[in-house]
């Protein structure tokens, strides 16, 4: 069973436009349509999908609409009880691909629910094969808070997607709690490391970037860099996949879907090369959906992902 937490939830709403955004313009939308969201919950819907169990750890309220979106889409959760109701995030797709995200900070979270939130996580993690610790922390929540659930969790695999200040609370404490896995995207990447945006477009610098992770205590870091395909590091070797061509309709979840893909091919016991492969797969196909959809196992083409390792593409 993979249990994933989403502190911070939404409803994701999407508007597929007829032409490209153009600001202070009266546009007119193609499709509209709206799943339960948040990173984590984007990766149980994954795993759902996958026919794997799967329980998503979330705050709401019995009669949020949310939490009745996830019921009609057959995934268990937990939720904690809070004040309000779930954000909405709105996401604007235009014909090219090109998204533009509008994000609600979300409601606030009391010390309380924060508890009830790690209580609950406590109960599931024994029968875990991984805890997905995933997404923003909602107004009220330490930025530190995933490290203090590292602490929780010690001896469970923990798979860490965050960004920012959460992120780097992480990072600063890898030597004593480290994650068993953390993927980053090159943005990410490059706060935990410095290293420049740009450069980090080559997989081989992603690579060496990522190794210096590894070395501070991170199991494995798989690193998705968009179009350009991921890399992942672990103690033993580094390898690169780039994306298949596809043809992208939304970004929005597909690093989500990586990681999904990516803990699906290791619960079957795939070996570093394979759980590229599948993220890879997994995080391209989630890109050529609409919206914030995310794809089954009907959806992926592994034999599209090719995987080089690494010191034989930089001897190349």
């Amino acid at each position: 069973m993979i249990v994933t937490l989403t502190a911070n939830p939404s409803i994701d709403r999407t508007v597929t436009l007829t032409e490209a955004l153009h600001r202070g313009a009266v546009h007119r939308a193609a499709t509209v349509n709206s799943h339960p969201g948040g990173k984590g919950v984007n990766v149980s819907r994954v795993i759902a999908a996958a026919g794997r169990a799967t329980v998503a750890v979330l705050p709401g309220n019995t009669g949020d609409p949310l939490l009745r979106q996830l019921g009609d889409a057959g995934i268990a959760y937990r939720a904690v009880p809070i004040p309000g109701t779930a954000r909405t995030n709105l996401t604007i797709a235009e014909t090219d691909g090109t998204t533009t995200k509008i994000n609600e900070p979300g409601p606030p979270l009391t010390t309380a629910c924060t508890a009830a939130l790690a209580e609950t996580l406590d109960g599931l993690a024994a029968a875990a094969s991984w805890v997905v610790l995933s997404g923003s922390l909602p107004p009220g929540v330490p930025t530190d808070w995933y490290v203090a659930l590292l602490r929780r969790l010690r001896g469970i695999p923990v798979a860490i997607d965050a960004s920012d200040a959460p992120l780097r609370a992480v990072a600063a404490t890898v030597g004593s709690h480290p994650p068993r896995l953390l993927k980053p995207n090159a943005e990410e990447l490059g706060q935990l490391t410095g290293a420049d945006l740009a450069e980090l477009e080559n997989p081989v610098a992603a690579a060496r970037a990522a190794a210096t992770l590894v070395e501070r205590g991170v199991g494995t870091v798989l690193a998705t860099l968009g179009k350009a395909g991921a890399v992942l590091v672990t103690p033993d070797g580094a390898w690169y996949a780039p994306a298949p061509r596809v043809t992208p309709r939304s970004t929005v979840g597909a690093g989500d879907s990586a990681l999904a893909g990516y803990l699906l091919a290791d619960s079957d016991g795939a070996e570093p090369t394979e759980r590229l492969r599948h993220a890879v797969a997994y995080g391209s196909a989630a890109a050529a959906l609409p919206g914030t959809g995310v794809p089954g196992p009907h959806d992926i083409d592994l034999d599209a992902v090719r995987v080089t390792a690494l010191d034989a593409l930089h001897n190349s």
